[in-house]
């Protein structure tokens, strides 16, 4: 399966704001990712093809930054940090917390496919900590009870 017309439509749009066509590959895996919810091997090669790269080259940068998703994701993504400044402010409680409420493994997605629970080194908010980021929202200076109230509130 090719990209969507209209993906491509707005590829053809976003390319003209750039010297090389290939500089605004990061911008369409952001938009395939928002489509697809992941980067999958086939839309790597679509991507190659209209930037006239190999799927590799595509494969590289999608691999390099850490907010694309190489596999299929639960319906709400936790991404918990546990660098230095939240491990030794409660990360490792807020990881068990996380995943004893919705049922998924560490770095894996509940049985039910409605979330993905994975780690991340530093998501910049140290002075916060211990945090996650939920579906791109940050949630800061948690504990056991804003874990619950917070994954509670979601649908």
């Amino acid at each position: 399966m090719a990209l969507s017309a209209l993906l491509v439509r707005e590829f053809d749009e976003l390319v003209k704001n750039y010297p090389e066509r290939r500089a605004a590959l990061i911008l369409a895996l952001h938009r395939c990712q928002e489509t697809d919810g992941w980067i999958s091997p086939e839309t790597m090669e679509n991507l190659g093809t209209y930037f006239a790269l190999e799927p590799v080259e595509v494969y590289g940068v999608a691999s390099f930054y850490p907010m694309f998703r190489l596999r299929p994701v639960g319906k709400h993504v936790v991404s918990i940090c546990h660098n230095i400044s939240c491990d030794l402010r409660g990360a490792q409680d807020v990881i068990a917390q996380v995943c004893k409420l919705t049922g998924a493994p560490l770095h894996g997605t509940s049985k039910d496919g409605k979330w993905t629970v994975e780690t991340v080194e530093c998501a910049g908010a140290c002075a916060n900590a211990p945090m996650f980021d939920l579906d791109g929202v940050y949630h800061e200076d948690l504990d056991a009870d804003k874990v619950a109230k917070i994954l509670g509130g979601v649908k």
